[in-house]
């Protein structure tokens, strides 16, 4: 038994990283407080405003206080924001030093071993931005609204976007999916490359290119930060789909559950409507047909 006991410290000691997340609702009972994360300067999904924060995803936080406010000991409960910055947000979130991050983010395989994630909040993806002024031709093409029948659409989309050049982020992802398509599709475009998304956004703010393709959400928040960004757009259509979601520290399903409840509700009620046109505009029927099938009953 005596040999025994220093393995048993040792074992439990290696389930304490496990077992401390699952006690979530508990801390925050003891505590009275809810503690956030989120990423000051990603725009519109949030911002850190003083000791407060505003955007998309403190919203939904905010549901989801509303939510655990109507449990058991939790109706005086408070709200504390934590800024974290993108290099230690998952590390914190993991440690859980915040018990949720309002900052949404895609949800991958590698990080679903650290971390747990809700109900998507909003679908992001491959997206482009152009200038408000760009020409209807163009806009029209990017939409997917030119006629794809045959080699005449072909020629057709070739001769319109002939004038025109496109940027990516050299050596990404998107790059590979750029030429890729071109190949496939034939497509005769000018196509350049930049070290950052802020570059490529900063292209077509200045006429450089045409148009700038990359992750939704990335182009959404330079948008959102106005200056000479404030002349652009991003298109609503997703040229591929990546689900975003708040992440949570692993293992505390409870927790979870009363997390996907409130965003359910808000899909459910109707609600997510206005709160997301708030940000992005009136949702689309893509984006209404989604958030039904994110909920759940």
């Amino acid at each position: 038994m005596k040999r025994m006991l220093p393995r048993i410290a040792v074992l439990l000691a290696a389930m304490l990283p496990l077992l401390a997340p699952a006690q979530t609702l508990e801390r925050i009972r003891s505590s009275g407080t809810l503690t956030l994360g989120y990423l000051p300067d990603l725009p519109p999904f949030s911002v850190g405003e003083g000791e407060g924060a505003s955007g998309y995803g403190i919203d939904l936080c905010q549901k989801v206080a509303d939510q655990l406010r109507i449990q058991p000991g939790l109706a005086q409960m408070k709200v504390r924001f934590v800024p974290l910055t993108p290099d230690k947000a998952t590390e914190v979130v993991q440690g859980g030093g915040v018990d949720l991050l309002c900052s949404p983010m895609v949800e991958t395989l590698k990080l679903r071993q650290s971390l747990d994630f809700s109900l998507p909040v909003y679908t992001a993806g491959l997206g482009v931005v152009v200038r408000k002024d760009a020409p209807p031709f163009l806009i029209k093409a990017l939409n997917g609204e030119v006629d794809q029948n045959g080699p005449t659409w072909r020629a057709t989309l070739n001769r319109g976007l002939a004038a025109y050049s496109f940027a990516v982020q050299g050596g990404s992802a998107v790059e590979t999916w750029a030429r890729e398509r071109m190949r496939l599709l034939k497509i005769l475009v000018t196509l350049r490359t930049v070290a950052s998304p802020g570059e490529g956004v900063g292209q077509v703010a200045d006429g450089k290119v045409n148009a700038f393709f990359a992750d939704q959400m990335t182009l959404r928040s330079l948008v959102a930060r106005g200056g000479a960004n404030a002349n652009l757009k991003v298109l609503d259509r997703r040229f591929e789909f990546a689900p975003v979601a708040l992440a949570m520290p692993r293992g505390d399903e409870d927790f979870r559950l009363q997390v996907d409840t409130a965003l359910s509700q808000v899909y459910r009620s109707g609600a997510i409507g206005p709160l997301y046109g708030k940000y992005f505009g009136a949702p689309g029927e893509l984006d209404q047909t989604l958030f039904k099938v994110y909920s759940r009953p």
